[in-house]
């Protein structure tokens, strides 16, 4: 990376154009980010489950996990925003890593103080993980090419799904090795004994969020003093977008929040009870710690994606390619739904790898030419990951009424507008800035 003082890293807009992308080292350190929020996030995974043993919860009442988690993307992101425009990318994005870090280290007093308080720790930490959402993704678009914008952020995305295949594994032999009682072995025991086993339970996950709070400070640290080139939309060479007061007056972004807003429901709704689901009987039967490796396996299949996403989209168009791998969803979601066995084990197992390019790929698009507006229309698109909150919630209301097998029918249908939309803006990519 050239630079044009000892100490400060140029402007983007100011780089010269090269054969090879100038900014890969900006690339490998904003790559780490996406590392780590992947493994924070599906942690939830684990933790669902666990805590809904733990403390005999309904699935509803389970769902709050990820309701506070991805309720936070809703309440954060248009502040975080702002607090980029004033602060910068990478500021914005150490603040995101400290308040990421304090969120871990609530979870060893949650452990010792009930529900109520692990769901506030989920909370501080989403908020965390939500302004480095809002500083990272764009970034990563203007770090090269705008033609390249899919493909870049699919590779970034990859390494975001290997934190997300990792860290169930991680999850199950940390978290989930202790022995957990049915509702109806731990009513069977003394008050007394009841009260210890949960204590057992939740102090299981005091020592990997602490490691995980103390990793994430020393990052926090190392990101502050790495040189990065600076994002200056109002000097990038984009035209004034015609004219439009703001993003959204761009019906792609509006279309784009909404299919955000469904596929993350659908994503997290489907590793939320993934657990629950190869434990029924006519499914898999799997104990907890056992079934936690096959969520590795789910979220390792969107990791594979993405890399193969990452050099296939050079040549595919973007949007045909959301739309085949909605399509492939919406048939594997289903198999699971009516099926049984083996067959509705790796259906849904292998929705992950269609999941792969869906968030990278709707995201370039839904910001493609929005000039001096993409920071505005990422706080957009951020806060529509609000659907992580909603559609397992939504999901484990079916579940409690008609079971959990038939509820899976609530991703299905938030992958078909997943298919309108990419089939609808399937040449949006060859449009030129000014016209988008």
């Amino acid at each position: 990376m050239q630079s044009t003082a000892p100490n400060q890293a140029p402007p983007l807009a100011h780089l010269p154009e090269a054969e090879h992308n100038p900014h890969t080292g900006a690339l490998v350190i904003v790559t780490i980010l996406f590392f780590m929020w992947g493994l924070l996030t599906s942690l939830n995974d684990v933790l669902i489950p666990h805590l809904k043993s733990i403390y005999t919860l309904t699935y509803l009442q389970a769902m709050l996990v990820q309701f506070c988690f991805f309720g936070a993307y809703f309440i954060v992101s248009l502040p975080a925003g702002a607090l980029i425009r004033r602060i910068g990318y990478q500021n914005g994005a150490v603040t995101g890593l400290m308040i990421a870090a304090a969120g871990c280290a609530l979870f060893y007093p949650a452990s010792k103080g009930g529900y109520g308080l692990f769901l506030f720790a989920f909370f501080v930490l989403a908020s965390g993980i939500t302004i480095l959402q809002v500083a990272a993704n764009p970034y990563v678009t203007v770090l090269g090419p705008a033609r390249l914008a899919s493909s870049r952020l699919t590779l970034t995305q990859a390494f975001n799904s290997l934190g997300t295949t990792v860290a169930p594994a991680l999850g199950g032999i940390l978290i989930l090795s202790t022995v957990a009682l049915s509702a109806e072995q731990l009513a069977a025991l003394p008050a007394a004994e009841q009260a210890a086993h949960k204590a057992l339970e939740a102090a299981t996950v005091q020592g990997p969020y602490l490691a995980l709070a103390a990793a994430l400070a020393i990052l926090a640290v190392l990101f502050a003093l790495a040189r990065l080139p600076k994002i200056d939309h109002a000097e990038d060479g984009q035209p004034a977008v015609d004219g439009k007061g703001g993003a959204m007056a761009y019906r792609h972004l509006v279309l784009g929040a909404v299919a955000i807003f469904l596929y993350v429901g659908a994503e997290v709704s489907i590793g939320s009870f993934l657990i629950n689901f190869l434990g029924e009987g006519n499914i898999a039967g799997l104990s907890h710690a056992d079934a936690a490796h096959y969520v590795s396996l789910y979220w390792g299949g969107a990791l594979v994606g993405r890399f193969i996403g990452f050099a296939a989209m050079r040549y595919i168009s973007p949007g045909k390619s959301l739309a085949v791998t909605a399509l492939g969803s919406i048939v594997l979601v289903l198999t699971a739904t009516f099926g049984e066995g083996s067959v509705a084990k790796w259906a849904i197992v292998a929705v992950g790898l269609c999941n792969s390019i869906m968030f990278p790929t709707i995201f370039s698009l839904a910001l493609h030419g929005l000039g001096k507006f993409t920071g505005q229309g990422s706080g957009i698109l951020c806060m529509a990951i609000v659907g992580g909150a909603v559609i397992p919630f939504v999901q484990g209301m079916f579940a409690d009424t008609i079971g959990l097998q038939p509820s899976f029918m609530v991703p299905a249908v938030c992958y078909l507008f997943i298919l309108y939309f990419g089939v609808k803006y399937a040449n949006l990519h060859k449009q030129p800035a000014a016209a988008a």
